[in-house]
């Protein structure tokens, strides 16, 4: 995660506006895995939802994601949960997220870096209040974590 960021931030048209605390967080979906490491980032870019998405999975690729099994192990997932206010259902690309808000380990990093951004209707936060995280710890509380590694 810290080397997509930093890729990120070194392009000239994305620029890494803030990054939540780094979260250790159980197995979702398939649970007979070992725990996951999530955060969210907020980036500013001059791409197009759909030329972020291609870059996100170029650098998955570049980082060894396989995609063999759903919800299985993985080296790196990069999501794009919303876009500016951009809404579309896009075969390739649906914004925002259509499942950011059913999933704690989204919305805890997500309420890190805001907490008020509206999705749905409620904000970050409320969607928050109403989700079960445990199981959920802070790795890492320095927002900066993705610079030293």
């Amino acid at each position: 995660m810290a080397l997509a960021l930093r890729e990120l931030e070194g392009r000239d048209d994305c620029r890494v506006a803030a990054v939540s605390r780094l979260y250790k967080t159980p197995p979702w979906g398939k649970i007979d895995q070992s725990f996951f490491f999530n955060a969210c980032a907020a980036v500013d870019t001059r791409l197009t939802p759909e030329a972020l998405l291609d870059l996100c999975l170029d650098i998955e690729r570049r980082m060894k994601r396989e995609r063999i099994e759903r919800w299985g192990p993985r080296t790196l997932d990069i999501d794009i949960l919303t876009f500016g206010n951009v809404v579309q259902e896009a075969p390739r690309l649906e914004i925002p997220h259509p499942r950011m808000i059913e999933r704690a380990f989204v919305l805890m990093p997500l309420a890190d870096i805001a907490p008020h951004l509206e999705v749905s209707g409620k904000t970050i936060a409320g969607w928050l209040e109403a989700i079960d995280t445990t199981g959920i710890e802070v790795a890492d509380g320095d927002t900066k974590w993705w610079q030293r590694y």
